[in-house]
């Protein structure tokens, strides 16, 4: 069998897989790499240089100076500024979208996209705005920005790099700015204009408020002598359940302690704030033997009552004997007394049913529960597992609270749900550890957190730094790879991020992604496959101007990219484009920007990026959802790009 057919299985395999989504694209793409060396498509020495080549470490670098940027309060300040807008929809589109656009630029769009995610969800809660109709903006805006520069999306670094190993000549840092930049503007012009108006609402449904009602589903269950639970501790409680219902808190005398921190024993009178519905209340009080703490404190209370009452009445009738004694002036004055007393009581009693209408008003008080919402990432370790393969509480000392997905809370058994990217968790645990515990399981929060400015010192060097790489590239000092490593390098010693958060800020995935699939691409066109695919178009499209063809190979790209990662869409087309401009014998910069611009254009469903992934959750968006404004700005897109590029790279 010939090499270009087995690279035409190889990939077929390898796309089909990508589509299905079962399993990550990191495993697909080491997958295809192992099995091309397995084919003798790519040489066995030759199988790991990938993870070598400029592009992978170019996109490590920049990952890395993103999250400095993050660290030294760069972004925050920024986001300080966005939620200053006011009530005005269009205000908060325009600073949203706007700021994504231009901090995508600079720093992973994904980045860009998950700092600005929380400002969104604040903003709408904050003027009652729906979240639907901010966040798409803002991920297809995230998109945009990422056009504009070398290091603004995986696709131009790869496209340039690709070049440099055609013509010996890499794509500058600011190539890209002419065409992106105007793409990015018209985008941007009909996002804000038109494209909002497209975005259905999901009104309600995706509000925190909705998916989350934890009022509806907090409850206070009393230990009695008699139950079960007195004596156990919270996990042997949950093994006796054998369910996982999250105590979010433990009361004893007053006072409260979180559950994911209580590891004593239960006793008779604690009172356990538990998330719990109908069926699990039934578990509850069948295998544990808890009460609803409100049932059991007023049963004892009105015990209290009558046998208060009795006494009364019972003192009543031994004043009314003394009374018969008594002068008529002692009985008047004891009679005003009475009356006086009668006063104070009645005030009382309304003051106390004052307080227990508004008790009963506020629900269960939640304060202090350190509850947060998260959403799982694409690359995230939970994806396709659950809570009890995970370990949560045991593990990173967090209680799963409830899921929502496609903006609705799930109402399986919470030990059930294998997690998917974009799924919005609420989780609860020690706010020191909760940051670094969804850092880890690949989380990204979406509580309103408190914008926390860096040190002034660090912002600055931070800025310094990426300006110094900057220079070096532009002026021809330094590679692009070698200029932001370096820059990347200085950034970690002189304390912008801790070492360790330099290397979370690295997306593996990505990495492997890149790294894997770079010597299927190379197979790709060693093999004679592009050349095949290329002469084929030429054949189809051979009696069309060559522009018809830059056009086709647009489109494709574009909705190639709707279904796979951005990165492996451009490794996949880029030596097709060159076979193709040879084949027209035209300049294949024209050809290699068209496919650059086309990759990180991902518009039509939530799985073509991560950006569109993450908004899919805390937006409450179906899979159909994303064309609807995603097909227009494709063809807005297409329509400004093809003429830019020819007027900056003439054929």
């Amino acid at each position: 069998m010939a090499d270009s057919t087995l690279v035409f299985i190889v990939l077929g395999a390898t796309l089909a897989a990508f589509v299905w989504g079962r399993f990550r694209y990191d495993l697909v793409a080491l997958a295809a790499l192992l099995g091309s060396v397995m084919l003798g498509l790519v040489p066995g020495e030759e199988a790991f240089l990938g993870f070598g080549h400029p592009a992978v470490i170019t996109v490590a670098a920049v990952l890395v100076l993103s999250r400095g940027f993050e660290r030294s309060g760069v972004v925050d300040v920024i986001a300080e500024q966005v939620l200053r807008v006011g009530d005005r929809l269009f205000l908060q589109l325009a600073a949203l979208t706007g700021t994504v656009v231009v901090l995508s630029g600079f720093m992973n769009n994904v980045g860009a996209l998950a700092l600005l995610l929380p400002v969104a969800m604040r903003l709408a809660r904050e003027h009652d705005t729906s979240p639907s109709i901010l966040l798409m903006p803002l991920a297809f805006g995230s998109l945009l920005g990422g056009l504009t520069t070398l290091i603004g999306t995986p696709p131009n670094i790869i496209i340039a790099s690709y070049r440099g190993s055609v013509t010996g000549d890499n794509f500058g840092m600011f190539s890209f700015t002419p065409v992106g930049a105007a793409v990015a503007l018209a985008g941007l012009v009909f996002i804000l204009l038109i494209g909002w108006r497209l975005v259905p609402r999901r009104a309600g449904k995706a509000s925190t408020e909705a998916m989350f009602d934890t009022a509806n589903y907090l409850v206070e269950l009393r230990v009695g002598e008699e139950s079960k639970a007195n004596g156990l501790t919270l996990r042997e409680l949950q093994q006796e359940l054998e369910e996982t219902i999250p105590v979010l808190a433990v009361v004893r005398d007053e006072r409260r302690r979180a559950g994911h921190a209580f590891f004593g024993t239960l006793r008779e009178g604690d009172i356990l704030l538990m998330e719990a519905g109908p069926e699990e209340m039934k578990l509850l009080e069948d295998k544990a033997g808890l009460r609803l703490g409100k049932e059991a404190e007023d049963e004892e209370q009105e015990a209290k009552e009558q046998e208060a009452k009795d006494e009364e009445k019972t003192a009543e009738k031994g004043e009314q004997a003394e009374k018969r004694s008594e002068s008529p002036t002692q009985q008047k004055a004891e009679q005003r007394e009475e009356e006086a007393t009668d006063k104070k009581k009645e005030k009382k009693a309304k003051k106390k049913e004052k307080e227990k209408e508004k008790e009963e008003k506020s629900g269960v008080d939640t304060e202090g529960l350190q509850l947060a919402e998260a959403v799982v990432r694409n690359d995230s370790m939970m994806v396709n597992r659950t809570v009890t393969q995970l370990r949560l509480h045991n593990q990173f000392g967090l209680h799963l609270v409830a899921v929502a997905r496609d903006g609705g809370r799930l109402k399986q058994r919470l030990r059930e749900i294998r997690f998917r990217p974009g799924d919005v968790l609420l989780l609860q645990g020690g706010e020191s550890e909760l940051a670094e515990s969804l850092a880890t399981l690949g989380c990204l929060p979406l509580a309103s957190r408190d914008l926390t400015l860096g040190q002034p010192r660090m912002l600055l060097v931070s800025l310094g730094i990426f300006a110094a790489a900057i220079a070096a590239i532009l002026l021809g000092l330094l590679p692009a790879a070698v200029a932001l490593s370096l820059a990347a390098l200085v950034a970690l010693l002189v304390g912008v991020l801790p070492l360790r958060d330099g290397y979370h800020a690295i997306d593996g995935p990505v990495i492997v992604l890149l790294g894997a699939m770079i010597p299927v691409g190379q197979a790709l066109e060693t093999s004679g496959g592009a050349a095949l695919i290329a002469e084929t178009l030429l054949i189809w499209g051979g009696q069309w101007p060559a522009v018809v063809t830059l056009v086709g190979l647009f489109v494709i790209t574009m909705m190639l990219s709707d279904v796979i990662n951005n990165a492996a869409a451009a490794v996949l087309m880029a030596p097709i484009a060159v076979s193709l401009a040879n084949g027209f014998d035209a300049a294949v910069d024209p050809f290699l920007m068209a496919v650059a611009v086309s990759a990180s254009c991902a518009f039509l469903t939530p799985i073509g990026h991560q950006s569109n992934t993450l908004v899919m959750g805390p937006g409450g968006y179906r899979f159909g959802d994303y064309w609807r404004m995603g097909l227009p700005l494709e063809i807005v897109v297409v329509a400004v790009a093809i003429p830019m590029i020819l007027l900056v790279w003439p054929l």
